[in-house]
């Protein structure tokens, strides 16, 4: 299991929501949190909070940007165009 990307309050997304946005099923979502680090779990074993930048890069197959992001280079251009592209802050 890879280790979640940080994300911050105003680009968390549920499950569900993620599901409808990526148009894809909940098995898969759920997939991406485990395999590509996407969403976290609370402690508590809460429900699953997604980034939403970092699903729309593995809806773009851009790793390398989502290992950026992973890293902390929310500055970097690769990630800077997601975040932009998304209306979110840098």
């Amino acid at each position: 299991m890879v280790a979640p990307v940080l994300m911050r309050r105003d680009e968390v997304i549920c499950v569900k929501r993620a599901v409808h946005y990526a148009r894809r099923n909940d098995k898969t979502i759920r997939r991406w949190i485990k395999d590509h680090g996407i969403g976290r779990r609370s402690a508590g074993g809460g429900p699953y909070d997604v980034s939403l930048p970092a699903l729309e890069m593995v809806l773009c197959d851009d790793l390398a940007a989502l290992e950026m992001l992973r890293s902390g280079q929310r500055s970097a251009p690769e990630v800077r165009r997601y975040l932009e592209f998304l209306g979110l802050p840098e």
